[in-house]
Order: C-alpha cells, then structure tokens, then sequence
C-alpha cells in the first residue's frame, strides 16, 4: 500500500457562532473528497461542529477578539482536524458522565461524550496558548 501525500488546510474564525457553519461545509467537503460515505461525513460534520462550538463558547467564552484555529489534514485515507481555541483549557476527565442518571436531563455535558462515539479518534492538547483538540477519521473501506 502506498502512502498518499499529506495535504493541509487551514482557517481562523473568530468567536462568534455564526462562524461554525464555514469549518462544518470545510469537513465536508474534505470526507466528500476522501469518499467517506453519507453517515460517515454526517458523524463527521456533528463532531466538527460540537467542536467549533465548544472552542467558541467555553474554550474562548464568545470573546470576539479571541480567535479558533482550525487545521484539516488529509494523510493516507485519513481525515484529522485539530481545532484550537485560546482559552485555559479543561480536564476531559472531570466532565460529568452524561449516562449518569444524575446527568441525564441536564442542558450540557453529552458534547465530549457524542465526539467520542463519532469520531475514530479524539486528543486533546493542552498549553498556555489555550485546547487544541484533534478529531480523527479513518475512510473504512479498503484501497482501490
């Protein structure tokens, strides 16, 4: 098997909500690409999208002079977006169980839960510069 050459793009929004929707079509387009099927690019654009979400509101908490870095890189049949937000990060492993009955009716708290489920892979990075989280997509079906 070969190994494809590494392509990257990248974009920087500001924190404001409306800005979600241009990294989701960017997702999109990229799995589209790759041949990721319908449910695949489906799981891939709610991943992107929590993700985004998260950065503007807790990462950045909607300041609109702060900033999320988002950097799409395509390497042998494999999809990862790492979205960076300029906030003082969390502690994936203190958010609360959202099957927790305690958790289940709550209005938040199933984001890092649903990313999970979705994605083949989730990291998180963390520094003084603020969370970059990695979302990683591997295509399922074998080379041609």
């Amino acid at each position: 098997m070969t190994k494809s050459p590494q392509k990257t793009y990248e974009m920087v929004i500001p924190s404001e909500p409306g800005h979600i929707q241009t990294v989701e079509r960017k997702a999109e387009e990229l799995a589209l690409q790759l041949g990721f099927t319908e449910d695949e690019r489906d799981s891939l654009a709610i991943a992107v999208t929590e993700v985004v979400a998260n950065a503007i509101l807790h990462g950045n908490k909607k300041i609109k002079s702060k900033k999320v870095f988002v950097k799409f890189v395509i390497s042998n049949r494999t999809l990862e977006i790492h979205v960076r937000d300029e906030g003082g990060g969390f502690k994936p492993e203190e958010v609360a169980d959202p099957l927790q009955p305690e958790n289940l009716y709550k209005d938040s708290g199933r984001g890092i839960f649903i990313v999970k489920t979705l994605m083949d892979e989730v990291k998180y990075n963390f520094n003084k510069t603020g969370t970059n989280v990695i979302l990683i997509k591997h295509h399922k079906t074998s080379e041609p």
